[in-house]
C-alpha cells in the first residue's frame, strides 16, 4: 500500500472538528476558526445582493459564479459598472481562507478588509465611499437588525466580516486525488491520475504548486513573472481588448467606458519594486481547476491543454523571466495524463456548494 503514513495524518486530522472537515481534506489545516453558521448565512446574503453596488445591478457573485467554480468562464476578465472592463481574470474563492494574499498582485492580506476594493472600485460596483454602504445596507430590510444580533452594529469592519465568513465556508478539498495521495486509497484515481502526478512534478510544476506530505496547496505563495504580464503590456492597443466568446472563439474589440489604458505591471503597482514588473501570484486554483478556466492572470488561455504548452514552451522570453520557467518536452500522451491528474483535483463537496447556494441568488434583487 501507498503512503501509509498519510493515511494516519489525515485520520488524525479528521478528528480536529470544528477546525477540521471533511471538506478539508489534503488541504491542511486553516489559519482561521469556522466562522458561525449565523454570520457565514449573513455574509452570504450580502454577496448575492445586487443592491451593494451604486446603481443595484452588480453583485459580488456575478463574478464569482458557484456554477463556475466561484470564478467566471464567459469571460477573460469581468464586465463591471456600466460595461467597464476589468483588467483582469475572476480568481475563484474556493478555499480562499488558506491563502496568504489576496487579488493577482497580492496587494491584501485579510478578507475583511478585501472587500472594500471591489465595492468602491469605479469599475466594478463603484459606491462613492464607505458611508454610501454603511447607510444603505441599514435602511435595506432586515441587515440593520441582523448586524445587531450578529455583529452588534453596521459598520467598514463588521460588513467586511460578514462577507469573509461567507468566503471562508467555501472549502472544496477531499478529492478524488486527496483520497488517493493523502488518504492512501489505491482505487480512488485510475493509473493515468497517477502517471499524471508523476509527470507534473518531473517536468518541474510542483517548484511553484508545491505539494506536501499531508497537505498540498499547490502554491509557493509567491509571485511569478511568466512573460505573459509582459507580451500584453507591450502589444496591448489602446481602447481594445480582447473577450473570449467561447472555448475556442475571442474577438478583439472596441471597449467604452474604459478611460486611460495602461500596462498591467503586476506587483510591481504594490510595491513600486523594478523586479516586481509582471510578476503575478502563483494562482492557488490547481484545485478545482477544470472549472475555473479561462486561465492566467488576464483569462487569456482557454485551456489546459493550452497552459501545458505554454509553460512547456517556457513562457514568454522578457528580461525579467522567472528561472523556474523553463521549456521541457511533453508528448501528447503525457499532457493527456497530467490533464487526468489535474481533473482529479475537483472536489467531492463541490455539488454540495453549489446545491445550497443555487436559488438563493435568483431571490436577492
Amino acid at each position: 500500500m501507498l503512503f501509509p503514513q498519510r493515511a494516519q495524518i489525515v485520520a488524525l486530522l479528521c478528528l480536529l472538528q470544528p477546525l477540521f472537515s471533511p471538506a478539508d481534506v489534503g488541504l491542511g489545516l486553516p489559519d482561521v476558526e469556522p466562522p458561525p453558521e449565523r454570520l457565514v448565512e449573513l455574509g452570504k446574503k450580502l454577496f448575492f445582493d445586487r443592491r451593494l453596488s451604486i446603481n443595484n445591478t452588480l453583485s459580488c457573485a456575478m463574478c464569482h459564479i458557484p456554477e463556475q467554480g466561484f470564478a467566471q468562464n464567459q469571460l477573460a476578465t469581468p464586465v463591471g459598472l456600466e460595461g467597464r472592463v476589468l483588467k483582469r481574470n475572476s480568481p475563484s474563492l474556493l478555499n480562499v481562507r488558506y491563502r496568504r494574499q489576496l487579488f493577482h498582485d497580492g496587494r491584501e492580506y485579510s478578507l475583511v478588509n478585501q472587500v472594500w476594493s471591489p465595492l468602491l472600485s469605479e469599475r466594478e460596483m463603484g459606491n462613492l465611499s464607505i458611508g454610501m454602504v454603511i447607510s444603505r445596507l441599514t435602511e435595506l430590510d432586515s441587515y440593520a437588525v441582523e448586524f445587531a444580533e450578529i455583529l452588534g452594529d453596521i459598520d467598514a469592519v463588521t460588513i467586511g466580516e460578514a462577507l469573509a465568513a461567507y468566503q471562508q465556508s467555501l472549502t472544496a478539498g477531499d478529492s478524488p486525488f486527496d483520497r488517493w495521495y493523502f488518504g492512501n486509497d489505491d482505487r480512488a484515481v485510475a493509473e493515468p491520475v497517477k502517471r499524471g502526478f508523476t509527470l507534473f512534478l518531473e517536468k518541474g510544476c510542483a517548484a511553484c504548486h508545491q505539494v506536501g506530505d499531508s497537505s498540498a496547496l499547490f502554491t509557493d505563495h509567491d509571485f511569478h513573472n511568466t512573460g505573459i504580464g509582459y507580451e500584453r503590456s507591450m502589444s496591448v492597443k489602446p481602447g481594445q481588448r480582447t473577450i473570449r466568446l467561447t472555448d475556442t472563439v475571442t474577438i478583439q474589440t472596441d471597449v467604452r467606458f474604459e478611460g486611460d489604458v495602461h500596462n498591467d505591471l503586476g506587483r510591481y503597482e504594490v510595491t513600486g519594486e523594478p523586479d516586481d514588473r509582471w510578476r503575478y501570484r502563483t494562482p492557488p486554483g490547481l484545485r478545482n481547476i477544470a472549472l475555473t478556466s479561462p486561465y492566467m492572470h488576464d483569462g487569456s488561455i482557454s485551456s489546459l491543454r493550452e497552459v501545458l504548452e505554454f509553460y512547456s514552451g517556457g513562457g514568454v522570453p522578457n528580461p525579467g523571466l522567472d528561472p523556474l520557467v523553463k521549456p521541457f518536452s511533453l508528448s501528447e500522451a503525457e499532457a493527456e495524463q497530467m490533464i487526468v491528474f489535474l481533473n482529479s483535483l475537483t472536489s467531492s463537496h463541490i455539488p454540495g456548494i453549489v446545491k445550497s447556494n443555487r436559488g438563493f441568488a435568483a431571490g436577492r434583487q
